[in-house]
């Protein structure tokens, strides 16, 4: 098997076993508020980068959650990926930090 660049968030072919940093539910409400794509883009800035798109169909399955579109945070080199944000629709699926080994560890938005 060969190794993974850093950042990258490929799994295996054929692997369906859940990272340990799955998103098993979707959490879309902090303090009672409700998660909208404004209240994330406020808390942490734009996306370097975005894979799919609200209004895309197709939807990809990734750390145990189905989503259409991911917003993509690269780190200083602008290369590898620190963070990402999932979504599905309009629906806030989770935020993952992923480490410099590939790891994604699901991360609470800041309040």
């Amino acid at each position: 098997m060969t190794a993974k660049p850093a950042g990258s968030l490929a799994k295996p072919a054929g692997s369906l076993a859940k990272p340990a940093g799955s998103l098993a539910k979707p959490a879309g409400s902090l303090e009672g508020k409700t998660i909208t794509r404004e209240r994330v883009w406020k808390l942490l800035g734009a996306p370097t980068d975005q894979q799919g798109s609200v209004n895309d169909p197709r939807t990809h399955e990734e750390h145990g959650a189905r989503w259409n579109e991911k917003w993509i945070y690269r780190g200083e080199d602008g290369r590898s990926v620190v963070r990402v944000v999932l979504w599905n629709r309009y629906d806030f699926l989770g935020v993952l930090r992923i480490a410099p080994d590939g790891t994604a560890i699901p991360e609470p938005l800041p309040a």
